[in-house]
């Protein structure tokens, strides 16, 4: 008879020991939802329903929300707040910084500019023979308006006849070459008319404020017909005798003149600012402007010579000015 075989089953018994860490991980972000949950629900409480809105909304689209506006939708004046605003002001003061510069280097370029038309002007007046018989008479600066130029009067020969506002001939050849270079600028001009201080006496009610106007008016004529775009002009003014250039003789020839200032940009901005909002589209000047007929005739005229016939002068004592 066979022996059967003896079996053993050895069971081994684990010690109850560690079960894993991954349950806490899972535990932790849970209670780090629910703070974040609840501190939603606090933050909501102390929103302006406006802001609650943006909430809503950046809920229901987080991505297309944005969309042309703030990454940050809702700003709820927190500390991070505080931190922007603080930014917001350095970056306020770099770009008044940054103007303040691009206005300097404007002013720098506008300042080289005139420097440039000032050459042109003097080169101009060398190379013309009709300027250069009148070099005498012109004055070329630099002023804080802009660049100036003033035709004055000499001792037997004026601009204009005493008391009159016509230009003599030779006055309007000076403004017919003088426009050339002037209504080549992108830049507006300003004309202004003066007398010395010997008052008007020729017509009742008429004076040297009249008389300086008319005759500021009359060489933005010849500038125009000479070349210069009317809407180039901003300014036309008369100030008689209230602006003398000889300070020591009133009554001198070379108080009376006529200044054509190429305004700068500063002083275009200060006309159209003293005029108020939406000012400065008109220039100031009166209505009597001339027509393209007026302005083809006076071409014609200056083509042709027949002008440059010299009227008689008055005899003395007839009018002052």
């Amino acid at each position: 008879m066979e022996e059967q075989p003896i079996i053993v089953k050895r069971v081994k018994k684990v010690a109850a020991g560690h079960h894993g860490g991954s349950w806490k991980v899972a535990f932790a972000d849970f209670a780090t939802a629910m703070m974040a949950f609840f501190l939603v629900l606090w933050l909501t409480t102390n929103t302006t329903p406006e802001q609650r809105e943006a909430i809503e909304g950046y809920f229901k689209d987080p991505v297309g929300f944005t969309e042309g506006g703030s990454p940050n939708p809702v700003d709820l004046e927190g500390s991070a707040s505080v931190v922007e605003a603080g930014q917001e002001d350095i970056a306020s003061e770099e770009i008044k910084i940054e103007e303040r510069r691009i206005e300097e280097l404007a002013q720098t370029l506008e300042q080289r500019q005139m420097q440039e038309l000032f050459q042109d002007l003097q080169e101009q007046i060398q190379n013309s023979e009709t300027l250069q018989e009148f070099k005498d008479q012109l004055l070329i600066d630099i002023t804080d308006e802009g660049l100036r130029i003033q035709i004055v009067d000499r001792s037997q020969r004026p601009m204009f006849d005493s008391g009159r506002a016509q230009l003599k001939y030779y006055s309007q050849d000076i403004l017919f070459e003088l426009a050339k270079p002037l209504g080549a600028v992108p830049n507006k001009l300003s004309i202004t008319g003066h007398t010395d201080a010997t008052p008007f006496s020729g017509r009742p009610g008429y004076t040297n404020w009249e008389l300086s106007a008319d005759r500021a008016n009359t060489a933005r004529r010849a500038l125009v017909a000479g070349g210069v775009r009317g809407e180039q002009i901003a300014r036309v003014v008369g100030l008689s005798d209230s602006v003398l250039f000889d300070q020591d003789d009133p009554t001198a020839p070379v108080n009376r003149r006529i200044s054509i200032i190429v305004l700068n940009k500063k002083t275009m901005d200060d006309i159209q600012g003293k005029a108020g909002s939406g000012a400065g589209d008109e220039p100031v000047i009166d209505l009597t402007a001339p027509t393209e007929a007026e302005s083809e005739a006076a071409r014609q005229q200056l083509e042709s010579g027949d002008w440059r016939q010299n009227k008689p002068e008055p005899t003395p004592g007839e009018v002052s000015w």
